[in-house]
């Protein structure tokens, strides 16, 4: 519109809002890729962050649920009396002395921790063969649907050839009717003169 303006004056006008709206839009823009790549860096920290997190060193479970603790009491390498100086009973010589009951809450809080991971494993497992199945519905829709471009295109591109060859033929048609007409034509003058 401020090409078609006739008074300089609002045409100047108008071209100063024109830039304005510009460089509005292109910071805008820049605005929005600075925060597009915001997300994404956040998006992919925290997918690194919960990838690393799963690694087994980084779990609370020993390796050892049977370790011993870091108690210098309780060490098979302990002098002996300390490790006699336990209330409980010893489970053989030279490994320390565990009270049963301290072992079978180890040994319980051991087999619920594995549980527990064993379950959050089933759980992660179904829910990546749900996202699985739901990508083959989507792989096979999107098959379909090239599928039906492609006959489309092929109906299409025997269309085309159809009505190409239709033409010449009506090209040679025209071509052969316009030379008989002016052969007909220089007959009848011929004949009638």
């Amino acid at each position: 519109m401020s090409r078609n303006e006739v008074d300089p004056a609002k045409k100047e006008k108008e071209q100063e809002r024109l830039k304005s709206f510009r460089d509005d839009l292109s910071s805008f823009r820049g605005e929005f890729e600075r925060l597009k790549k915001e997300r994404e860096d956040a998006v992919s920290m925290n997918n690194r962050s919960e990838l690393l997190g799963r690694r087994p060193y980084n779990t609370a479970t020993p390796e050892n649920p049977y370790a011993q603790p870091s108690n210098p009491n309780t060490s098979a390498f302990a002098p002996a009396a300390a490790r006699t100086s336990g209330d409980g009973l010893s489970f053989g010589a030279g490994q320390g002395t565990y009270a049963r009951e301290e072992h079978a809450l180890r040994e319980q809080n051991f087999f619920t921790t594995a549980n527990a991971q064993i379950d959050e494993y089933l759980d992660r497992g179904r829910a990546v063969l749900g996202d699985l199945g739901q990508q083959r519905e989507i792989l096979k829709g999107t098959q379909k649907k090239l599928y039906s471009v492609a006959n489309t295109l092929g109906v299409s591109g025997d269309t085309i050839r159809m009505v190409e060859r239709r033409a010449k033929q009506d090209k040679w048609i025209f071509w052969g009717g316009v030379v008989v007409f002016f052969l007909f034509c220089w007959l009848v003058i011929h004949y009638l003169r």
